[in-house]
């Protein structure tokens, strides 16, 4: 996924463990590691508001983009073109 969350390296920062983090924030560990270790599919915006908020940091410090490579199969741009139609289906 091109995400990447960078969770581990702020925690490092604040000298904290994923265990203090869980308990600050007010969700289990075992969901905080999906998050951590990139398998989540999604994220609350509150979730990511305490994050933040606990870490004293934006949501750009944790979380990326990275391009997926060309051999993948996948548009490294994965964006829209200037020529691209962009519309409703059916249009």
């Amino acid at each position: 996924m091109p995400i990447v969350v960078d969770i581990d390296v702020m925690l490092a920062r604040r000298k904290m463990s994923v265990g203090e983090l869980a308990d600050r924030v007010g969700i289990t560990p075992a969901n905080l590691a999906v998050l951590k270790n990139g398998r989540a599919k999604a994220v609350r915006f509150s979730t990511l508001a305490a994050l933040c908020e606990v870490l004293a940091c934006q949501p750009g410090d944790l979380l990326r983009w990275e391009a997926e490579d060309a051999e993948d199969g996948v548009n490294a741009g994965g964006g829209v073109n200037a020529g691209d139609a962009v519309g409703v289906p059916g249009d």
